[in-house]
């Protein structure tokens, strides 16, 4: 019996442990699913059965983490990205297959080698973003090369948003559905970095909600695009090294990035002091905290006036809403300028049971063939069917539940650490979504003349 170790139980982790879950007596897999609280990893797993359990742990504990993965052939790391080391050493000691959804870390290069001497494989990045993005990337890449053509531009965008029926009376368009602490220091991981038309552009943090681009997406509407980290590190994965443009973002609704952008003005995204006292302060005066001094004019007066808001501006009825002019107060005694504002959003921006959220995936590519210039746009939209069924949760876990039916079914996995860019992963993984789970891609020819 293969046996499989899901460690984190989180909210990405909905759809994948009912996939692993259906599949476990006809494949004669077993399923421990763990995690720091073991009611998060019991209530994950549902009932237990002589093929599945769940407990507590803590990760840090080296010991006992190498005892639950004893015998284990497949581990799948859900923890804090920056946990993943400690899953990945004790793996690569007990010569276990590792899979995470999340950004490939130079550490975990770093191993490459020894994975192959353990004839291993390490997939990172297999979720949505990143995941079904390299995927769907790589195969209209591939599929374009294969025919003769040479790439000379390439964009791509991802959004996690609210589907159309759920935006209500909601002025942002939007609500959390992944970690609200990832959605509040968005921008904050340096520089960003992209190709335009041949020239080398760097977007400093505190202007990345500044520089958006405005997106149609046929059936979905209109979005703006927010450059999103460094583009540059996918010149070589993606075989782009002499392409014109390069560029990855992430898609809002039109008028959320400016909106946003009051915020980092204001020094609300901020993680790196501690505010004391925030439970004797309303949100109102957390506010003010970042206003200059003046007893006669209100907390809103002082903001528009600070951020040169236009009378007639959206923008103040975006604040408004969100609830940083309100009288209710923290439950904490301290916090970060960025955690106060995360309990703030929470508030407002924490989906109902009845919403439905929306991922929304646009390319763009370019190239040269036989002479001419062609251009292929590809979306995707999917939505989820509660809050609890979310977009984002499906899409995050089945592509890992498909991988990892693939590392234990015997497929020809080439080992090492890698990213699912290769067609021995994104053939049967968008396969698997496009035929059983509705996650299709739709592709469209639109004129190109390059630059």
């Amino acid at each position: 019996m293969k046996r499989i170790v899901l460690i984190g139980a989180g909210l990405s982790t909905k759809s994948l442990v009912p996939y692993l879950k259906d599949r476990l007596e006809s494949h004669q897999w077993y399923l421990r699913v763990l995690d720091r609280d073991l009611k998060v990893a019991q209530h994950r797993l549902g009932e237990e059965s002589s093929q599945c359990s769940a407990a507590a742990i803590d990760i840090s504990d080296t010991a006992l983490l190498e005892l639950e993965l004893a015998d284990t052939d497949v581990a799948i790391s859900m923890v804090p990205a920056h946990m993943h080391m400690n899953v990945a050493k004790a793996c690569l000691k007990l010569s276990i297959h590792l899979l995470t959804a999340s950004y490939l870390s130079d550490e975990m290069k770093g191993l490459d080698q020894e994975v192959k001497a353990k004839n291993l494989v390490f997939l990172n990045e297999c979720g949505l973003d990143p995941g079904i993005d390299h995927m769907s990337a790589m195969r209209l890449l591939d599929g374009i090369r294969e025919d003769g053509g040479d790439i000379r531009l390439f964009e791509s965008f991802t959004g996690g948003l609210l589907s159309p029926e759920s935006e209500g009376d909601n002025p942002w368009r939007y609500k959390f559905t992944w970690n609200p602490r990832n959605v509040v220091l968005a921008g904050q991981g340096g520089a960003v970095k992209f190709i335009q038309e041949g020239k080398y552009k760097y977007i400093p943090p505190h202007m990345v909600f500044r520089r958006t681009e405005l997106i149609n997406v046929s059936g979905y509407g209109k979005f703006e695009g927010l450059a999103n980290r460094d583009s540059l590190k996918y010149k070589e994965a993606y075989q782009l090294e002499d392409v014109g443009t390069l560029y990855r973002g992430t898609l809002r609704r039109p008028g959320f990035a400016r909106a946003w952008d009051s915020f980092v003005k204001l020094g609300m995204t901020d993680d790196s002091y501690v505010i004391e006292g925030t439970n004797d302060l309303t949100f109102r005066e957390y506010t003010n905290l970042f206003l200059a001094y003046n007893p006669k004019d209100s907390v809103e007066l002082k903001l528009k006036y600070y951020l040169n808001i236009p009378q007639d501006s959206d923008i103040m009825s975006k604040l408004v809403w969100a609830g940083i002019f309100s009288d209710n107060k923290f439950p904490f005694e301290k916090g970060t300028p960025a955690q106060c504002l995360e309990f703030i959003l929470k508030r407002v921006w924490s989906l109902n049971q009845s919403d439905k959220d929306m991922i929304v995936m646009f390319h763009k590519v370019g190239w040269s063939q036989g002479g001419e210039l062609k251009m292929v746009e590809s979306s995707m939209g999917f939505e989820g069917m509660d809050s609890s069924k979310t977009a984002m949760a499906i899409t995050v876990g089945l592509p890992l539940a498909i991988a990892t039916k693939l590392v234990l079914t015997g497929q020809t996995l080439k080992p090492g650490v890698q990213m699912p860019i290769t067609k021995e992963w994104y053939g049967p993984i968008l396969d698997e979504l496009e035929a059983d789970f509705e996650v299709t891609f739709s592709d469209s020819m639109v004129d190109y003349k390059g630059y």
